[in-house]
């Protein structure tokens, strides 16, 4: 993957395989510390200790039509190799959390990439589930809770092109304040 958007999409659809509701994603970036993180929880299936124990090795996956599973073993990639570390939090039944953390000026950090279009994309693709997305940067912070939305919405679905061209541009306009592009 060359943009670390695409992990936060590949750790999300890995939670809606798990029968996730409600999926939390959170962008955390701190220059005065060099730091970015990111960070994607779920109330999915959750995995026992074996399979945790397992994740991260690229021939460990779930997946019936292929033995090789690379989405967390990418992610960890990234991060380690970025002067960060990485995570997997998860518990049978509970959920799932992923984090990873990077150096922000680490010459092998890939960009951040387009993570509004990502976000919007999950929103307008899985309209049954509930979405918390953070964006943090320097101290300047936006949320969108797609359960807050919903209930503005009087009955019209996250997924109604109307709807999607509002989300579109409030994701957009609130990167565009919180970070400009930056990561």
């Amino acid at each position: 993957m060359r943009e670390l958007a695409l992990n936060i999409l590949d750790i999300a659809e890995n939670s809606l395989s798990a029968g996730a509701k409600n999926i939390q994603i959170g962008l955390k970036a701190d220059t005065q510390r060099d730091e970015m993180e990111i960070r994607i929880a779920d109330d999915g299936c959750g995995m026992d200790a074996e399979m945790l124990a397992r994740v991260t090795d690229p021939f460990t996956t779930t997946r019936t039509t292929r033995k090789v599973g690379m989405g967390l073993p990418l992610f960890r990639f990234s991060a380690e190799s970025a002067g960060g570390d990485f995570s997997v939090k998860s518990e049978k039944g509970k959920g799932t959390e992923v984090c990873a953390r990077y150096k922000i000026g680490h010459i092998d950090r890939m960009p951040l990439g387009d993570f509004g279009g990502v976000v919007l994309q999950l929103i307008t693709m899985n309209p049954d589930v509930d979405f918390f997305v953070t964006a943090e940067f320097d101290g300047e912070k936006g949320v969108l809770d797609t359960k807050e939305f919903r209930a503005v919405m009087d009955g019209i679905p996250l997924n109604a092109p109307q709807v999607r061209v509002f989300l579109r541009d409030y994701i957009q306009e609130n990167l565009v304040t919180i970070y400009g592009g930056r990561l």
